[in-house]
């Protein structure tokens, strides 16, 4: 338990509720945490498949960072939605409040505008009606996130064998492959220099995943990169006309084609348990073959914003 309440405040960037019955047990669930919670979000003024209008996304978004009794922002869920507020988002505001913003999947655009505009760092980490409003949270989960706030460092380890081998360092950023590429060519798309970059996506076929990349490749994006750590890949459905392609055949042209040294087996996506990840973090990447770890370092925490650090 934390010794001085955290303010969190819940805002809707893109999806509405899939239930709004059950924001009541998220919004429960983080005060028996010893959180103040800070609701944004009113499924009365939901639009269409999103959380409110354009504009009152915005003003949801507006508000929480005004709100000097606010540390966190945690997006409400993704869906598709947050690449309509791009061009309207004050990120110099939201980098000058010093607050930490909270989310993956769309919330991947949030964190690459943000970066690219001021280079503030976020984090890719649960969302409030995935993680916290549902019946069984995961414990794994939610401990991961809590871990990665407390600070100063953050350790992920996981067994992966078949890795190559790697010794290296850089800032760490990525999340959702579509949302990645999507950016890339506008203003939204942050040039990072000696980078890990890291990766999921759902419903997405090997082949998409494959292009994607190649995309970044061709691009140059991935020749600044030091690292290409893979996360889940999963929801796609193979059919007869793959004859063979699958998953294990794509990673494999991968690593003998892609200009850098490509990992798998990263927790994190479109999965229950689910690491988090400081977007924009220095990061210490070390593989031995069998597994790897992760250590982040130098991103935004609890005990610095709330000056006791």
């Amino acid at each position: 338990m934390m010794t001085t309440p955290l303010g969190i405040a819940i805002f809707a960037p893109g999806g509405r509720a899939p239930d709004d019955a059950d924001l009541a047990r998220g919004i429960l669930r983080l005060e028996q945490r010893g959180c103040v919670v800070h609701n944004y979000y009113d499924p009365a003024l939901s639009f269409q498949r999103f959380g409110g209008t354009d504009g009152g996304r915005l003003a949801q978004l507006g508000a929480a960072v005004a709100n000097r009794e606010v540390q966190v922002v945690m997006a409400l869920r993704g869906q598709y939605g947050l690449t309509r507020l791009l061009p309207k988002i004050d990120y110099e505001a939201i980098a000058a409040s010093g607050k930490i913003f909270v989310g993956f999947s769309d919330m991947t655009a949030f964190h690459m505008a943000l970066m690219a505009k001021t280079g503030a760092k976020s984090y890719c980490g649960p969302m409030f009606a995935g993680d916290f409003a549902v019946e069984q949270a995961v414990d794994f989960t939610l401990d991961n996130f809590w871990q990665c706030l407390a600070g100063p460092t953050h350790v992920i380890t996981q067994l992966a064998a078949g890795n190559p081998s790697v010794n290296l360092s850089g800032t760490i950023w990525g999340g959702n492959l579509a949302m990645l590429v999507s950016l890339l060519g506008t203003e939204y798309f942050p040039l990072v220099e000696d980078g890990i970059l890291f990766i999921e996506d759902i419903n997405e076929h090997p082949y998409r995943i494959e292009r994607m990349l190649l995309q970044l490749m061709q691009a140059g994006v991935l020749a600044r990169q030091k690292a290409l750590v893979i996360g889940d890949i999963s929801g796609y459905r193979l059919t007869p006309s793959d004859h063979g392609y699958d998953i294990d055949v794509m990673l494999a042209y991968l690593r003998s084609t892609l200009p850098l040294p490509v990992l798998t087996g990263l927790q994190f996506g479109h999965i229950a348990s689910r690491v988090t990840i400081p977007f924009g973090a220095q990061a210490n990447l070390v593989s031995d073959g069998e597994r790897f770890q992760l250590t982040m370092s130098d991103y935004p925490t609890i005990g610095a914003i709330q000056g006791d650090a």
